[in-house]
């Protein structure tokens, strides 16, 4: 009997300790927000899904996305602002992101300042030109995407299409400043809760974002998908050094998501219609 007794003391003390383990382990929930800070329209298709008719046209959303959670209040990515981009593109509604953050109707309401984190996803022009208007962002970007930016990319073997040498000065000065973390690869928990991944080859190195909310995994892909098109299709985006790794990447975003409809394409104007509206420029995703 008391051996009984031991044995099933030790058995409830096993799976307390299990549970206390489980609980000190558990991730913290975010939220995730989509703020809509500019479209550009008549915008081609075949210049977002490869192989599309080149007289489909349609309004892109320019877009960043906001988490709030575990004491941080996080931007992925950081839109654009600098004037030459108004002369190359027709911009409609445009706010500077860190306006668009501060007008989101996100209540309690976020200020630039506010702002403890940016990942940026790549270093393409409207997804890094902004980093220099939240004063005291954290910058998160790819170690390699970083080190062939800041370097070889401007070699005469070098590819920098997309990339504002502005913006590469602006992270060099953060960088400086102390204020940039280089992430070391695949699959690195950042922060408790968010995990940053390589995605396709979009840019040299880019990355996309998984994120723990109430709904489970939402994957921010940015640009590994333009559009909701892209995946539903399986067609790569047009824009790519490599098809089949950009394949491979949405591929990846459906095995890590908790299901398809937490899967957020980088451009897609429908992001705005699937979600809870917070305002007219920003969406609650769950």
């Amino acid at each position: 009997m008391i051996a009984k007794s031991v044995a099933g003391i030790l058995i409830c003390l096993s799976a307390f300790f299990a549970s206390a383990q489980t609980a000190s382990v558990a991730k913290p929930a975010y939220e995730v927000y989509a703020i809509r800070y500019a479209s550009i329209p008549d915008f081609p298709v075949n210049a977002l899904i490869s192989g599309a008719d080149p007289a489909r046209k349609f309004s892109i959303a320019m877009t960043v996305w906001l988490l709030r959670g575990n004491g941080h209040i996080i931007l992925v990515d950081s839109g654009f602002y600098r004037p030459q981009f108004f002369k190359q593109f027709k911009v409609d509604g445009f706010l500077k992101p860190s306006e668009a953050v501060a007008q989101s109707g996100i209540t309690p309401a976020v200020k630039p300042e506010d702002i403890t984190d940016i990942i940026i996803t790549h270093m393409h022009w409207d997804h890094a030109g902004g980093m220099d208007l939240f004063p005291n962002a954290r910058i998160w970007l790819q170690k390699d995407e970083y080190n062939y930016y800041t370097g070889e990319a401007w070699q005469p073997s070098g590819k920098h299409g997309g990339i504002e040498p502005q913006d590469v000065r602006a992270v060099v000065n953060l960088n400086l400043a102390g204020r940039v973390t280089l992430v070391n690869g695949d699959a690195q928990e950042i922060l408790p809760g968010i995990t940053c991944y390589i995605g396709g080859k979009h840019t040299f190195q880019s990355q996309f974002v998984g994120v723990n909310t109430k709904a489970g995994t939402v994957v921010l892909a940015s640009d590994n998908m333009y559009l909701y098109e892209n995946l539903e299709k399986h067609v790569p985006i047009a824009q790519t050094f490599d098809s089949d790794s950009n394949l491979r990447a949405q591929d990846r975003t459906k095995q890590l998501a908790a299901s398809p409809q937490l899967i957020i394409p980088g451009h897609d104007p429908a992001v705005f219609d699937k979600f809870p509206k917070v305002s007219d420029h920003a969406v609650r995703i769950e």
